[in-house]
C-alpha cells in the first residue's frame, strides 16, 4: 500500500473505530450491514468482496497489523477489520494537589487588574 493509500486507510478506520465506540446504532449498523458501515466513513469495499468485522481481539491493538490485513483483502477479497472493544478508561477523583497542578497553582489577580493571559501582565495585556 502506497504512503497515501495507507494515510487514507487509517484515518477511515480510526473513524470506524472512534464510530464503534461512541455510537451503539453505528456499531450495530456495522455488524449488520458491514459494507454500508464502512463507506459512511470511507473505506469502500470492491464489489463482490466479502467483509469480517472481528470483534474479540486478543493482546494490544496493533495498527500494521490491521494495514497488513486490509491490504491483503485487495487481493484476496476477503477483508478483515478488528474493531476491539471501546478502551475503558480509569477514573478516579482528583485530589487538591491534582487540581492545583493542574492549574499551574497561579492565583488570579487580587485587584481590579485583567489579565488576558495565566501569568502576569505583558505587552499585550496591559
Amino acid at each position: 500500500m502506497d504512503p497515501r493509500d495507507r494515510a487514507a486507510f487509517v484515518r477511515s478506520y480510526t473513524k470506524v473505530l472512534t464510530a464503534a465506540w461512541s455510537d451503539d446504532e453505528y456499531a450495530a449498523r456495522l455488524e449488520s450491514d458491514p459494507r454500508a458501515a464502512l463507506a459512511e466513513h470511507g473505506l469502500e469495499l470492491p464489489a463482490g468482496a466479502h467483509v469480517r468485522i472481528v470483534r474479540n481481539v486478543g493482546g494490544e491493538p496493533d495498527l500494521e497489523a490491521q494495514v497488513a490485513l486490509w491490504e491483503s483483502g485487495t487481493v484476496t477479497g476477503e477483508y478483515d477489520l478488528r474493531v476491539p472493544n471501546s478502551p475503558q478508561i480509569e477514573m478516579r477523583e482528583l485530589s487538591e494537589a491534582d487540581l492545583e497542578s493542574v492549574a499551574g497553582g497561579v492565583d488570579a489577580p487580587r485587584d481590579d487588574t485583567t489579565y488576558c493571559c495565566c501569568c502576569s501582565p505583558c505587552c499585550c495585556c496591559t
